[in-house]
């Protein structure tokens, strides 16, 4: 667990930093960012601050949903958000994303054209893709002696009480979606309710554990759970500490996401928050990024040097079939879905089905 402590201690050392003043006062230069846990290498924003001078204040929110309620009560100061794909095209239809001065961030050239012009941002004026990934299942191979390729593990009941599902509607509500052949798109409410009757019917017997989000590093890890789904990027970093864990994107097809950088309406630093993403998508930050969290780099450089960087840093050849999850090949993306932004009266079903569920 030295990755996640290092985290931790960083994480510490800047929410201390924000206590003593995350607007910045007394003219010091700050940036305020919002992300995911033990989604940046803490490295980098000490690599920052030493090249910019400008202070970041690094936060975390543990879901899109999470992220998206802080942004609505007003009760923050972010400048850099990194949401995914079917949340950033909600924030740009509400108003709630400022468009990028593409002049300050250099460095986006360096994205692959596969990640730029995508659904939620058609024409690229609010996002600089940050990673990319798939979903999937995590399962231990030394409780679970069959190989997993179905999301029916998830709902059979064969491994009931073992099983835990993944804590946020759009992905928990698309497994079900998936493994009744539906879209992770579909706005029929008739096909979502069966997706949700799914759900319900296997938590009320008593198959899931709980609805997890980062506490399932411990518990998958520990052997505590042995069944979950979740992303391939984290089932890298639980993998280094338990190597009888798997992963799987199931036949049926999956989700695979892109999460962005994107700076909010009336940000207080939009200066300092697009140095901020130019920075981190230059070639060396996208590499040090990816050996630390373990998630594709839409740098089209990064994702061709990186299994000779893993091998320089670390001593040995990097697994080809460990990379393949971290940068799934287009045999598997090509049966995957991107979330799209939902209608508001599906977004609202979903929000009233996960609270029905007990969840919400």
């Amino acid at each position: 667990m030295k990755k996640t402590f290092a985290f931790l201690l960083a994480l510490t050392m800047v929410l201390t930093l924000c206590l003593t003043g995350c607007g910045g006062g007394g003219g010091e230069r700050t940036v305020n960012v919002c992300g995911w846990g033990e989604n940046i290498d803490p490295d980098l924003i000490n690599q920052f601050e030493r090249e910019t001078g400008i202070r970041v204040n690094y936060q975390t929110a543990e879901s899109n949903e999470t992220m998206y309620a802080l942004i609505r009560q007003g009760g923050t100061d972010y400048d850099v958000i990194v949401p995914s794909d079917y949340m950033i095209g909600q924030m740009i239809d509400e108003g709630l994303l400022a468009e990028l001065d593409y002049g300050n961030i250099p460095n986006f050239a360096l994205i692959d054209s596969r990640y730029k012009n995508l659904s939620y941002d058609p024409e690229n004026r609010y996002t600089v893709p940050y990673t990319w990934g798939t979903l999937g299942i995590i399962y231990n191979s030394s409780i679970v002696e069959e190989e997993i390729d179905s999301w029916d593990v998830l709902f059979s009941g064969k491994y009931s009480g073992q099983t835990g599902m993944i804590g946020n509607p759009r992905d928990a509500i698309g497994a079900a979606l998936l493994y009744l052949g539906y879209s992770v798109n579909t706005t029929d409410e008739a096909e979502i309710r069966e997706a949700y009757e799914l759900l319900s019917s296997a938590k009320s017997n008593g198959m899931y554990q709980g609805f997890f989000m980062d506490q399932l590093y411990d518990k998958m890890e520990a052997g505590e759970t042995a069944i979950c789904t979740y992303y391939a990027g984290d089932f890298l970093t639980m993998y280094d500490n338990n190597p009888d864990l798997r992963y799987v994107v199931p036949r049926e097809g999956s989700n695979w996401f892109v999460d962005a950088m994107c700076v909010l309406k009336g940000a207080e630093h939009k200066e300092e928050a697009e140095a901020w993403i130019n920075f981190i998508c230059k070639t060396d930050s996208c590499l040090a990024n990816m050996d630390y969290i373990w998630y594709a780099s839409p740098n089209t450089e990064a994702l061709e040097q990186y299994p000779a960087y893993y091998e320089e840093k670390n001593g040995e050849a990097l697994d080809p079939e460990l990379y393949e999850i971290m940068a799934a090949p287009a045999s598997v993306l090509d049966r995957c879905e991107v979330y799209e932004n939902l209608p508001p009266e599906t977004q609202q079903l979903y929000s009233q089905l996960w609270v029905e569920l007990g969840i919400g």
